[in-house]
């Protein structure tokens, strides 16, 4: 039997499986880092470690030490099917028959730096920035759809000391396709504890990027409170309608609503001067979203829209205008339709992103 392993981010993210298929194996082969990191569990087995780029004699001589009976441990950084020693086995698999095998899935160091950041992971797209084996023009071509995509993108092995290009031009990209000022999570996993940054994607420094640091870059939706890095999926946070928007939501309905400015409105302007007031009252309130700038007030069980200027802008309004009429029939449908509503604020969050928060 050949395990192709994967050991997780650090000895302490190790799963049960892993540590299982390690146990039942005679021999385990692995790049030397990787050999080293477990080296207290390889105690009576044969070790063979490996440099850098020998990835398929890995394989073969696994292969070989299985046609001699032997149980074969691979082992690999995080998981192996992500960047790691499952799609080199898989490769060469072919050429032989008879094999018996079973992968152990690990960690990625993707979701072991979201759990570091707090919870910025949503749909994203996991994209090797090392053209050793991968085209620049590849690379640059998934990070441009990834991120016109509105993914969030996790960016593995950023820069070497003689590999720099590859991640200047992603950061080039990324500057010219979402918000300059959208969250970025820096974890370097070499430090003891690993090193944690949270940033704006034009404050990027490469200065601070080596090959051991992962970067997560969040979509128009991620936002930092307290410290973390969070991108929300849209929950719906139940609360009763407020009288005074329900009476609002009651004449928008009739048509009788002040669209751009209210300057005859006492509290005018509650945010900025010429504001757009159409929405007096949010149709998503409350969101319970804090990427356009709204907070929970602690303690006090009350979502805050003091800060959030997105609803008062021009482009805001005019997508918002567009389909809320299909969703919003009668005033019960704040409540009843609260699904169908924060959908509509996630798409033109995405809309306006680069229109707005510039």
């Amino acid at each position: 039997m050949i395990r192709i392993v994967g050991i997780g981010a650090s000895t302490k993210d190790i799963t049960i499986r892993a540590l299982e298929a390690i146990e039942k194996s005679e021999v385990v082969i692995g790049y030397k880092k990787y050999i080293n990191s477990i080296e207290e569990l390889l105690d009576g087995k044969e070790i063979i470690k490996k440099g850098m780029g020998d990835e398929i004699a890995r394989v073969e001589l696994a292969i070989q030490k299985h046609f001699d009976g032997k149980q074969v441990a691979i082992v690999s950084s995080g998981d192996p099917g992500i960047f790691g020693m499952a799609n080199v086995f898989f490769q060469l698999l072919g050429k032989y028959s008879g094999i018996e095998y079973e992968v152990i899935p690990g960690v990625t160091a993707a979701t072991y730096g979201a759990s570091l950041l707090g919870s910025p992971l949503h749909d994203f797209a996991v994209i090797s920035l090392s053209d050793i084996l991968t085209p620049l023009s590849e690379i640059k071509r998934k990070i441009k759809y990834a991120a016109r995509g509105d993914l969030v993108i996790v960016l593995y092995n950023p820069i070497s000391k003689t590999r720099k290009k590859p991640f200047r031009e992603a950061i080039k990209i990324l500057l010219e396709e979402i918000n300059p000022h959208t969250p970025v999570g820096i974890i370097k996993s070499s430090c003891n504890p690993p090193y944690i940054s949270l940033i704006n994607l034009n404050d990027l420094n490469e200065k601070e990027i080596d090959m051991s640091t992962l970067l997560i870059i969040g979509n128009s939706t991620t936002y930092i409170e307290d410290g973390h890095m969070i991108t929300p999926r849209g929950y719906v946070v139940k609360q009763p309608l407020h009288e005074l928007s329900r009476d609002f939501y009651q004449n928008f309905l009739a048509g009788n609503i002040v669209e751009g400015p209210n300057i005859n409105c006492d509290y005018y302007p509650c945010h900025h001067h010429s504001q757009n007031c159409t929405f007096c009252y949010c149709p998503f309130y409350p969101c319970g979203d804090g990427s356009t700038g709204g907070r929970w007030i602690k303690d006090k069980a009350v979502w805050s829209c003091q800060d959030c200027e997105w609803i008062h802008k021009y482009e805001t309004v005019k997508c918002i205008r567009k389909q809320l009429p299909l969703i919003l029939e009668d005033v019960e449908d704040l409540k009843k339709r609260k699904k169908e509503l924060l959908k509509l604020r996630r798409e033109c969050i995405h809309q306006t992103r680069n229109l707005n928060n510039k």
